[in-house]
């Protein structure tokens, strides 16, 4: 018997979200190793302004082509998606360079990631007094230990010291805390508006340059640093804010809006997965332990979701 073609094209539009989210992990995973070259140029905070407006340009010179660039009558939709950027890209980003900084690519992705999924749930807990079954616990349980098994791994070159180390880890930890917050946000806008999943992304942006106007000359630092005036720098700038940011976060938005938000954040997640084997061309090793950790905090957030 010959079994049914297969149609590809609704079984790609019944999975939209889940195909976003492995999109935006892969691209995700591989701008994680151009902002870990870039900054060491360029300052978190100067890095993410840029990346924001470069990003919101890109943004908008899209909806505009589609004729999608103007929003009416969704004031309050738009303050809650102005915020969610002002957390999770002005706030969240800004902690992720600086993470980078500290603990390189492959434990940054990791902590940012896998810890994201986790904290979601525990601030639903807490907030809306969501009791949760003994698997999600475990689920949480298994993707710390994941993590903790990353980050005391010794890589190559990474991090110089201890105390890149623990700053690391705060950074990478509130960067994680940052995406959790403003992924809820997004979802919630997105799934009782009709804001589309670009426009979503531009909003977003804007809340987090329009806080970096203000953080970075209040924080006294240069608008534009040493290493941002060199023009060789801006050309591996524009790559990453158009894969990771322009790409990468409207693929984030269609995966929120598509998927069911374990599901969506589950799948953001593997960002840590696909590190793994670019950071190994790119010459570094990495060992079994660490291999068997980022496997571990995985499986952990996908058993949460499964207890959902």
């Amino acid at each position: 018997m010959i079994p049914p073609a297969i149609d590809h094209a609704r079984m790609f539009a019944s999975h939209l979200g889940e195909f976003a989210g492995l999109g935006a992990a892969m691209l995700w995973a591989v701008t994680a190793l151009l902002y870990f070259q870039i900054g060491r140029r360029v300052p978190p905070l100067a890095l993410n302004l840029y990346k924001g407006v470069l990003a919101s340009a890109m943004l908008a010179i899209a909806l505009a082509v589609q004729g999608k660039l103007w929003l009416t009558g969704e004031t309050t939709a738009l303050l809650w998606l102005a915020t969610s950027g002002v957390v999770g890209i002005g706030i969240g980003d800004t902690a992720f360079f600086a993470a980078l900084n500290r603990l390189g690519e492959r434990r940054t992705v990791l902590m940012a990631e896998t810890l994201a999924p986790p904290l979601t749930t525990l601030i639903a807990m807490v907030v809306l007094a969501e009791l949760l079954p003994l698997t999600a616990y475990l689920g949480i349980t298994l993707t710390l230990f994941g993590v903790a098994w990353v980050i005391v791994d010794k890589g190559v070159g990474e991090p110089r010291d201890r105390e890149h180390l623990k700053l690391g880890v705060v950074y990478a930890t509130i960067a994680a805390l940052c995406q959790a917050i403003g992924s809820v946000i997004s979802r919630g806008v997105l799934t009782t508006t009709d804001i589309t999943p670009m426009q979503s992304a531009l909003i977003r942006m804007l809340g987090g340059v329009a806080i970096l106007l203000v953080w970075l000359p209040a924080s006294g630092r240069a608008l534009l640093p040493a290493g941002a005036r060199q023009a060789s720098i801006w050309r591996w700038i524009l790559l990453a804010t158009f894969m990771g940011t322009f790409i990468g976060i409207t693929l984030q938005q269609v995966a929120l809006q598509n998927a069911d938000a374990g599901i969506a954040q589950t799948l953001l997640a593997t960002s840590s997965l696909f590190v793994m084997p670019l950071v190994v061309v790119r010459g570094e090793t990495v060992s079994l332990r660490a291999i068997c950790g980022a496997v571990m905090a995985v499986a952990g957030i996908a058993l949460l979701f499964a207890a959902g």
